[in-house]
């Protein structure tokens, strides 16, 4: 019904107002436990074969929502019943940013994908732990954190921004990721950097760690720049892991099929979607190599079916995460691909998710 009926009209309006839509409405749902037990009748599915425990996390299966669906956590209550195992909020900034100039999102039918330019906005870590103190949490949430996209805040400045938002909201949250690779931001990418990650990493370090800390990079990093922050990381105990990846403003490399005219409606964007799949994939490989499972890897980018979450996990990542997918498929492919996975398990013979990860980067 969504592919068919439903898509066709959400995609005749503006991307963003369908997104705000959606998470009024999703907040609205989440509110009554008569409509989430409704949601969950017709979304959620699970199985003995998909419970994992990941980084200490116990996750009902390894399908997470990922951050920049719920910037400012509308969502926490709704997530559970539409059948993912974990979802991740923000990126949330020290300070409260009202996005970029100009349009923010937009789709790419041909390509099965999404243009963003949001540029980290979001209402602030203080309006964000003003909501904190009334909620609960089903299911394992992260916080995703970022530095505060103005142009005022470099430097130290930029490194204290990070501190501050983790020692403000970290123990509300199952888990951080460190935001190193917004394309979006005036410098959403600096700390890629080393001697810049190891000085963020010093001074994160010193806070009170509450559960554990991703680090969330690029798609675009090339081997040898992932090498470089895996260095870094292994300074710092405090790093469990990493979300692999994020946008991309690489278009030249993507074989987009969208026009130019398309294309150009955001010429700054980030790309999400199927055309980024393969480069987030090969990035986990290698770095489940490089790593010899050392690290907690959580896959996103362009997981649209179970055998695009089954690539990922052999490739290495122990759960993945995804938002374009659902925007394309619905909110039904969640169980569609828990469901699936199953059968791929079974087809391959593991009797569990955990046995499957890492057997192709071997």
């Amino acid at each position: 019904m969504y592919e068919k009926i439903l898509k066709p009209i959400f995609f005749l309006f503006d991307a963003e107002h369908v997104h705000d839509f959606f998470k009024w409405f999703g907040e609205c749902l989440g509110r009554f436990s008569l409509t989430r037990w409704a949601v969950r009748k017709c979304c959620d599915y699970e199985h003995p074969a998909l419970e994992s425990r990941v980084a200490g996390l116990n996750f009902k299966n390894p399908v997470g929502l990922a951050g920049g669906f719920d910037k400012d956590v509308r969502l926490t209550q709704i997530i559970p019943a539409v059948g993912f195992g974990f979802m991740e909020v923000g990126a949330v900034t020290r300070y409260p940013f009202g996005g970029n100039q100009g349009m923010h999102v937009a789709r790419l039918p041909k390509d099965q994908a999404i243009i963003v330019y949001y540029g980290l906005k979001n209402i602030g870590a203080e309006a964000i732990e003003k909501k904190l103190h009334r909620l609960t949490f089903a299911i394992p949430v992260g916080l995703n954190i970022a530095k505060t996209n103005r142009e005022d805040i470099k430097g130290e400045k930029s490194v204290e921004d990070y501190a501050a938002t983790f020692r403000m909201l970290a123990k509300y949250f199952a888990y951080v990721t460190v935001n190193i690779s917004c394309p979006n931001a005036q410098d959403g990418r600096l700390f890629q950097e080393p001697q810049l990650l190891d000085r963020l990493l010093a001074a994160l370090s010193k806070e009170k760690k509450e559960g554990p800390v991703f680090l969330k990079i690029s798609t675009d990093l090339t081997n040898e720049e992932a090498d470089k922050i895996i260095a870094t990381c292994e300074k710092y105990p405090f790093i469990d892991g990493f979300i692999v990846g994020n946008l991309t403003k690489r278009r030249e490399i993507l074989s987009l099929k969208s026009s130019p005219e398309e294309l150009n409606r955001i010429p700054k964007g980030g790309i999400s979607g199927k055309p980024i799949r393969s480069f987030s994939t090969n990035l986990i490989r290698h770095i489940y190599k490089q790593t010899q499972g050392k690290y907690t890897i959580i896959g996103l980018g362009g997981v649209f079916s179970a055998e695009d979450a089954y690539e990922k996990i052999k490739a290495g990542a122990s759960a993945v995460q995804m938002v374009t997918g659902m925007i394309y498929k619905g909110p039904m492919v969640i169980k569609r691909i828990n469901k699936g996975l199953v059968q791929l398990l079974e087809r391959d013979g593991y009797s569990h998710i955990s046995e499957a990860i890492g057997k192709e980067a071997q």
